[in-house]
């Protein structure tokens, strides 16, 4: 589903991502670890087309990302992403915010397009709050929505960028109950996170990153339980 080849990106003299390449087949999550500022965010950021190349390429379905960016609105279409803040629009409803992409975006009709937000409200937990607005719910709730809002535009992949980092302890479990729901379900996921647990428990393969580089990779029991390389094994000594 997802092919990144040789991606590097550079933020003036400094190299975000270099070199960093990963295959993510259809229906499987991939997770990436690594410390902050080892290149995780930029990489989903990349494949979002949130930020352009400097040198590599991406392919979504068959599709490469245009270098000169001329299809990101395609990108972006077939990727919901998910970051560590909400995003909500404080004025618009729960239901509002989940239904406003496949309107303007897709261009569907408002009765099906809500329709379909309540069905995924109800799947993530929150079918009682579609007409409460963000300011209303707590944390784990607002990143609930934001997930169903990134469902509602039927994606074919889902990118998270470290969801849980920025809620409060006891909210954690329920936004990582409502992925687990989504990997279990089949959907083809690229998640950035500290969770380790999350990452053992759904994970086909995890890539450790530190530095913009790909230090080490494999399924969740070799890279956890047999790390190969030192520097994975000093990150997960201060983290496990």
């Amino acid at each position: 589903m997802v092919r990144v080849e040789h991606v590097t990106k550079r933020f003036g003299k400094v190299v975000a991502v270099g070199d960093v390449s990963f295959i993510v087949p259809r229906g499987t999550t991939t997770v990436l670890i690594g410390p902050s500022g080892s290149g995780k965010s930029t990489v989903l950021r990349l494949v979002n087309a949130l930020e352009r190349l400097d040198a590599g390429r991406i392919v979504i379905d068959d599709v490469p990302l245009d270098p000169a960016a001329r299809n990101v609105h395609f990108v972006r279409a077939e990727t919901g992403m998910v970051f560590q803040h909400f995003h909500l629009f404080p004025h618009m409803t729960v239901l509002a915010n989940v239904t406003l992409g496949p309107r303007v975006v897709r261009k569907r009709p408002r009765a099906p397009v809500e329709e379909e937000a309540r069905a995924l409200l109800a799947r993530v937990g929150l079918a009682d709050k579609a007409d409460r607005y963000p300011r209303q719910l707590s944390g784990g709730e607002q990143q609930r929505v934001a997930i169903a809002r990134a469902l509602a535009m039927r994606p074919k992949v889902m990118l998270f960028d470290e969801p849980t980092s920025a809620l409060d302890p006891e909210m954690i479990r329920e936004v990582l109950d409502a992925m687990l729901d989504l990997a279990r379900g089949g959907m083809t996921m690229i998640v950035a996170s500290h969770e380790m647990g999350f990452a053992r428990e759904v994970a086909h393969e995890v890539f450790f990153l530190d530095r913009g580089e790909v230090v080490e990779s494999g399924p969740p029991a070799d890279l956890f339980d047999r790390p190969r390389q030192q520097r994975t094994r000093d990150f997960l000594s201060k983290i496990l």
